[in-house]
């Protein structure tokens, strides 16, 4: 636990003009993370010092970065086991104050929902079409084909709320969603496309032969089957690889969901967020990034 009065003390520093003394300040706050921001907060709610205000911001937002480069990295070392976690990592990125419990919330009520007029003796087409059902027309899910490209998109707090989402967040919420009720349904990544495979009890074994039928969540949960893929791949003049007819791991679709962030953010000529999404890339793919 830091000194208060230390963290003070350095906080009146922040408008010094000379560079070095501010630097080391920095340097200093930084390594004392998350519990210097509601001081710096404090502090700027009661300056009148515009480069001091404008320092406390660029402090707290890297602060909260570093935050969110451990928690990836922690997530990816402990297996990569919860997509959702995965997902509100990501979300804090954007919303550092985002509240995590309310996403959990969120999730489990939709599973609620679909599982209260669930049966046992449903089949697994009937399930997905029940699942369809109440996650479109109850719940009110859909593709954001209004503004595809938006990064909100990526967001899982902002698509719980919007309702709208690109393909992969869509996918994203549903095979959670679907896991909970004991259906196998999981991520599929195709080029240009991110779709759902409903398995056979699939246990992370990658058999193709596991695939019951696919789901495109995009799409109100239209289900297909393989020749569908492989005509869609043939259309992109795209071998027909086994990975794109096989569920992908979690470090993949989070790799994925940044990837569309840093690709916006780099069309869009936003420098400091393609540097930030950048080094979550490096380090989600298991790179030192320097």
């Amino acid at each position: 636990m830091a000194d208060i009065k230390e963290i003070n003390s350095l906080i009146h520093l922040l408008d010094d003009p000379d560079m070095e003394v501010y630097q080391h300040v920095e340097e200093r706050l930084l390594t004392m993370g998350e519990e210097v921001i509601a001081p710096l907060e404090l502090a700027w709610e009661q300056s009148f010092d515009a480069l001091q205000q404008s320092r406390i911001e660029e402090l707290v937002h890297k602060i909260q970065f570093n935050q969110v480069l451990i928690d990836l990295e922690l997530w990816a070392l402990s297996g990569s086991f919860d997509l959702l976690q995965g997902l509100i990592i990501v979300n804090k990125y954007q919303y550092p104050d985002c509240d995590e419990q309310k996403i959990i919330n969120q999730i489990e009520s939709i599973k609620r929902e679909i599982w209260l007029q669930m049966t046992y003796s449903m089949n697994a087409v009937e399930k997905v079409r029940l699942f369809n059902t109440i996650f479109y027309n109850t719940e009110g899910f859909s593709g954001n084909t209004r503004n595809y490209n938006d990064p909100q998109n990526s967001y899982i707090g902002q698509v719980l709320e919007s309702r709208k989402g690109n393909p992969i967040l869509l996918a994203c919420i549903y095979s959670i969603v679907a896991q909970k009720l004991d259906m196998p349904i999981y991520g599929v990544n195709l080029p240009q496309h991110f779709i759902l495979a409903c398995t056979d009890n699939y246990q992370t074994n990658n058999k193709e032969d596991e695939v019951l039928f696919y789901i495109n969540a995009f799409n109100r949960g239209q289900i297909f089957g393989r020749h569908d893929v492989l005509s869609f791949l043939n259309q992109l003049k795209l071998p027909n690889y086994p990975q794109f007819f096989q569920p992908c791991d979690n470090i993949s679709i989070i790799e994925r969901v940044l990837r569309n962030l840093y690709n916006y953010y780099t069309n869009n000529s936003i420098t400091q967020k393609a540097e930030e999404l950048e080094k979550m890339l490096a380090l989600i793919n298991g790179h030192q990034y320097i």
